[in-house]
C-alpha cells in the first residue's frame, strides 16, 4: 500500500457487530473531531487532572494462555483503566490464528468485565480467509469496541500461510477516559501512522511490539505532543510524555508488569500568542493551575491542575490559549494557503516520481 492510499483509507475505525456470545461489538465510531470531545468530567471530578492507570505486560516469547490470563487478572486488581498486551501475544506460527470469539479473547473479555477495564489485547486474527495481526480493544464491560488490523506488518509477516494482510487505516478510539490510538510494532517506522493517529486527536498512543524501538517512538512524542506506552517481547514497557522526554523504561527478564499513572489533562502550549494569555490565567487562577515545565529551548511550556476537580486544558481554552498541536495545524493550513498548494501532498506525489 503506498501512503497515498494509506491516507485515503484512514479513517473511521467502525466495527460492525460480530455476533459474539458475551462479545458482541459496540459500534466504535472513533474518529470524532478532537473539539467535539467532552472531556469526561466523571473520570477526573474527583482526583488530580485527568488521571489514566495503564497496566504495561511484557513477556519473552510466548507463554501459555493461563499464565497470561493471571497476570492481567493480578494487574486488573490495581484498579487500572486499560491493560495493554505484547504483539500477537499468543504467538504466529502454523497453529495460532484464531477469530475473535477464539479462546484468547473469550478469557480476556472475561478479565476486562471483572475488574472493569479496558485490555488492548493483540491476536494473530483469523478473519474468514484473512489474516491479520490485530489489536482487539475490550471496554469495562469486555465487549469488542475497536480492532485495529497493523498498517506495516514486518517482512517475516509475509512468509506465514496465510500471509498477514496490511491493515488499512489508524484508529483512535474514543474511551472514557480520553482518546485512545493504537500502533504496532513496524509500525513505528513510518510517520503517516502517527500523523494520522495525531490528526484524529489522540491523547495517549498505545503500542504493543516485539521489540523496544527506543528513539523512534521518542521522535512521534516529540512531534505530536501525546503519550506512548509500550509493551513488547523484550520483555520492557517505555513511556514517553507528551514533551517527548521519557518518564518510564522497565525490563525484567522474563516477564514485566509495568504500572503508570499518566495525567491526560496535562497541556503543552508554544509560547507564541500565548505568553500574555498564560501570565492572565496564572494570575487569576495560581490557586488552581501552575506551570509545570518550561522547556528554553523549544519554547514550550506545560499546565496542569494543582487541585482536584480543575480542568488545565479547559481553563486554558477559556483564555484563547491554544496548544502546540493545534498551533502547528492551524500554521500549516495557513501557510499552505498562502504557498497555493498544500506542501504535504507535493512531497507524497514528488515522493512517488521515479528519478530520472
Amino acid at each position: 500500500m503506498n501512503r497515498r492510499r494509506f491516507l485515503r483509507n484512514a479513517a473511521i475505525g467502525t466495527l460492525a457487530e460480530v455476533g459474539l456470545s458475551g462479545l458482541s461489538a459496540k459500534a466504535a465510531s472513533a474518529d470524532q473531531p478532537a473539539e467535539s470531545n467532552e472531556i469526561p468530567k466523571a473520570r477526573w471530578a474527583d482526583g488530580l487532572g485527568r488521571p489514566l492507570r495503564v497496566a504495561s505486560i511484557g513477556f519473552k516469547g510466548y507463554i501459555p494462555l493461563e499464565k497470561m490470563t493471571s497476570l492481567v487478572d493480578e494487574a486488573g486488581s490495581h484498579r487500572t483503566d486499560i491493560i495493554l498486551l505484547p504483539e500477537t501475544c499468543r504467538g504466529q506460527n502454523e497453529t495460532s490464528e484464531e477469530p475473535l470469539d477464539g479462546p484468547t479473547v473469550t478469557a480476556v473479555s472475561a478479565l476486562a468485565r471483572k475488574h472493569k477495564t479496558y485490555v488492548a489485547c493483540p491476536i494473530d486474527r483469523k478473519d474468514g480467509n484473512r489474516r491479520l495481526n490485530t489489536v482487539v480493544l475490550l471496554d469495562r464491560s469486555g465487549q469488542v469496541v475497536c480492532l485495529y488490523d497493523k498498517v506495516f506488518p514486518y517482512w517475516s509477516e509475509f512468509n506465514v500461510k496465510p500471509a498477514v494482510a496490511p491493515g488499512e487505516a489508524a484508529h483512535v478510539y474514543p474511551a472514557d477516559f480520553g482518546r485512545l490510538g493504537i500502533a504496532t510494532c513496524f509500525d513505528v517506522n513510518f510517520p503517516e501512522v502517527w500523523k494520522e493517529l495525531s490528526d484524529k486527536g489522540a491523547e495517549v498512543v498505545v503500542w504493543p511490539s516485539a521489540y523496544s524501538a527506543g528513539v523512534s517512538l521518542q521522535a512521534h512524542a516529540i512531534n505530536h505532543h501525546y503519550y506512548i506506552v509500550t509493551s513488547s517481547q523484550t520483555p520492557d514497557c517505555i513511556v514517553y510524555d507528551i514533551t517527548g522526554e521519557r518518564i518510564l523504561y522497565q525490563t525484567a527478564p522474563d516477564i514485566n508488569v509495568s504500572h503508570v499513572t499518566l495525567d491526560l489533562d496535562r497541556v503543552l502550549f508554544h509560547e507564541n500568542f500565548n505568553l500574555g494569555k498564560r501570565d492572565k490565567l496564572l494570575q487569576e487562577h495560581g490557586q488552581q493551575i501552575t506551570q509545570e515545565q518550561w522547556l528554553r529551548l523549544e519554547q514550550w511550556f506545560v499546565l496542569r491542575a494543582k487541585v482536584p476537580g480543575v480542568s488545565a486544558r479547559e481553563l486554558a481554552r477559556s483564555y484563547e490559549m491554544e496548544e502546540l498541536r493545534h498551533y502547528l495545524d492551524r500554521s500549516r493550513v495557513a501557510i499552505d494557503q498562502r504557498r497555493g498548494w498544500e506542501f504535504a501532498k507535493q512531497a507524497v506525489a514528488a515522493d512517488s516520481k521515479p528519478l530520472a
